[in-house]
């Protein structure tokens, strides 16, 4: 199984070594040829107005759409940004494949940022939140995997997924493991 981490801006390399530790092969993808050669890909956190730039500067757009048609895709942080049906604050384009409304930085300045604790159906786990967006509504298909003071952080819709906060910032690689087993899990 190869899984792609999109490397235009942002912490890729920690997505990409928390991948490897869970013994995927994980590849940096930065053009359509690269992203074709992938079974899923995750959208690090990072800044996602600078992501829209460069996306429309490497002509991404619609390879990412047609790779989302058919492949999981995880968003944290600033990928959940891209991948929400609705951004706000202020409002941004986006690839729209989960049915979720963002407000970006919600909780606030870097200064704001935190770390909390979810809690799993196996346990909690350690969150880190940097500058990071709130899901103010889900649709009726999406479901909630964990919430932090009531908001929804780490959500899934089909065979896409996203998280709020940065996963491949803890030491537990049981996000990270959903979207490997997601991915292993689709047909060839």
């Amino acid at each position: 199984m190869k899984i792609g981490v999109l490397a235009l801006q942002g912490d890729f390399e920690k997505h990409r070594e928390k991948l490897r530790e869970l013994g995927a092969e994980a590849v940096e993808v930065r053009s359509a040829g690269e992203l074709a050669g992938v079974d899923g890909l995750i959208i690090p956190g990072g800044e996602s107005s600078t992501m829209l730039k460069l996306i429309d500067y490497t002509g991404l757009w619609d390879s990412l759409r047609e790779f989302a048609a058919s492949k999981p895709v995880f968003g944290t942080c600033a990928g959940a940004i891209l991948m929400a049906s609705e951004v706000t604050n202020p409002g941004q384009q986006s690839l729209a494949l989960l049915d979720i409304a963002v407000e970006r930085n919600a909780y606030g300045r870097q200064i704001d940022s935190h770390i909390s604790r979810l809690e799993l159906e196996d346990g909690p786990v350690e969150a880190v939140f940097i500058r990071a967006p709130v899901i103010r509504r889900t649709g009726p298909s999406v479901r909630v995997l964990a919430s932090d003071h009531g908001d929804p952080v780490w959500v899934e819709q089909g065979m896409h997924m996203a998280a709020t906060f940065h996963p491949e910032l803890t030491e537990d690689g049981r996000v990270h493991r959903h979207f490997v087993d997601k991915v292993g899990s689709q047909p060839k």
